[in-house]
């Protein structure tokens, strides 16, 4: 998974346009930030079939290592984009990594299923805080001209290593030592990164002293992770079940209390303004549904290729590294194929090819071979998405006011993540309805293979939704 760049914030014009060596320490220190955010969303899933027989997770609760990290980062991002306006970027660049390092530490010492959620919803707390500081602290630090798009070219190539690299460094890790290590990495190299940015960053803040909208916050994420958690529960209890119920109805009424917070504070964490625009409104509901489907892909991937295929964790993420490499180069394409189709006719089409790849992984058998049952099929699901991530961000931007901007390119990755972690619940339960509890890998495999046909069909809709919904060309911003 990558994360687009909120690169409006508005910094200070400066004539040099070479970067002095003291200035590549504060690059290298956001873009190891940035490193360790991306690789954590991706870093886990080859280690987690490990984790489940060390601990004694159960299926329900495995899903909960990479959902409990992407709530807690999804919902507390835009409140870390607006904490580090107003408190200072080197304070919550060095909170933020302060807390994922001691998580990452907790997390790979822990002893017990519980005690491995809790720090990574930790871990989520802290990226969210760590992540949106990492980019203005780099162009508020390096000169505008060559020298700034040479750094956010850095930071984007590295955040996009994190995420492509993930699965194979996890399955190095979890083969060479254990899976305790893909988290434990994480500690040696927070400190070293706390002690440079210690001494080498910069205080700076744009000047907005107002209040952070900490309750919308946190109403959101419970709200989020409340219906995931019922979701979850209907596989085990069924739908009218009060395990179920109370969850899901206790979600929805905190995500309707954040909407009235919304509404009624003067500083709100997403001003519902900003989705009165046609725009932004439909760009970002189809990368939710976008993220519900592409999100689990790495989940059902992994456990796949462990538990059915028989792959070991360093050769599941050797498996997958080209389905990684795929999403970059989608991405990197995307912008000179929009200047020929257009924004709109790119979206579609990344989602078809999206589309298409789970329908091929759908066909998935107990001894598919390699090309045919994870090759192809996986580059055209992340290659696809790549496709269609930029322009959906780019039309989403163009509809916001000029001042905006920020506001919305944090609010395009947010929709993707939250989409994510409420798709996997979704499909997981989608998956362990039709295996009915047997863990013979037929049934196993089958199971996986009608969450990706539903997957597929819930792309499907997001294409007819995109067609009738989308503007058909970039806006020109308006003015705040």
């Amino acid at each position: 998974m990558t994360f687009m760049p909120d690169v409006s914030t508005p910094v200070p014009a400066r004539t040099p346009t070479r970067i002095r060596p003291r200035t590549w320490a504060v690059v290298l220190a956001a873009c190891t930030g940035q490193f360790l955010v991306v690789l954590d969303v991706a870093v886990v899933n080859v280690a987690l079939p490990s984790m489940r027989t060390d601990l004694g997770l159960s299926a329900a609760a495995l899903q909960w290592v990479v959902n409990a990290y992407s709530i807690a980062f999804a919902g507390f991002m835009l409140l870390g984009g607006r904490a580090a306006d107003i408190y200072g970027r080197k304070r919550m660049f060095l909170i933020g990594l302060g807390v994922f390092t001691a998580a990452s530490l907790a997390g790979g010492l822990a002893q017990e299923g519980w005690q491995l959620l809790a720090a990574r919803a930790a871990q989520g707390l802290g990226a969210a805080v760590l992540a949106p500081a990492t980019l203005t602290i780099l162009t508020a630090a390096v000169p505008e001209g060559p020298a700034r798009t040479r750094a956010i070219g850095t930071w984007m190539a590295v955040g996009a290593g994190g995420g492509a690299a993930g699965g194979l460094i996890g399955g190095v890790l979890t083969d060479a030592f254990s899976w305790r290590w893909v988290l434990l990495v994480n500690v040696p190299i927070g400190a070293v990164v706390l002690a440079g940015a210690a001494l080498w960053l910069a205080e700076g803040r744009a000047g907005d002293r107002r209040r952070v909208d900490l309750l919308g916050a946190v109403l959101v994420t419970a709200g989020l992770a409340s219906v995931a958690y019922g979701i979850v529960q209907t596989e085990a209890e069924g739908w009218a079940a009060p395990a179920t119920l109370v969850p899901l109805l206790g979600g929805l009424l905190l995500l309707a209390a954040f909407v009235l917070v919304e509404v009624l504070t003067a500083a709100p964490l997403v001003p519902l303004r900003v989705l009165g625009v046609r725009a932004v409104s439909s760009a970002n509901v189809a990368m939710f549904l976008i993220g519900s489907a592409t999100f689990s892909m790495w989940y059902f991937m992994t456990v796949y290729a462990q538990n059915v295929l028989g792959y070991t964790p360093w050769l599941a993420g050797v498996a997958l590294l080209p389905t990684s490499v795929a999403v970059v180069i989608g991405s990197k394409a995307a912008p000179r194929l929009m200047a020929s189709i257009g924004a709109k006719g790119l979206a579609v089409t990344g989602v078809l090819v999206t589309a298409a790849g789970f329908g091929w992984q759908s066909a998935m058998t107990v001894d598919s071979p390699y090309v045919t049952g994870i090759l192809l099929p996986g580059i055209l699901m992340m290659g696809g998405s790549g496709l269609a991530s930029t322009p959906l961000a780019a039309l989403a931007t163009s509809g916001a006011a000029s001042g905006d901007a920020g506001l919305v390119s944090g609010l395009v990755n947010t929709s993707r993540t939250m989409g994510g972690a409420l798709g996997l619940a979704v499909l997981s339960t989608v998956a362990a309805a039709r295996t009915e509890g047997s863990a013979v890998a037929a049934e196993v495999t089958a199971g996986y293979a009608v969450a990706f046909r539903t997957a597929a069909a819930v792309l499907l809709a997001g294409v007819v939704l995109m067609l009738l919904w989308l503007p058909g060309r970039l806006a020109r911003p308006t003015r705040p």
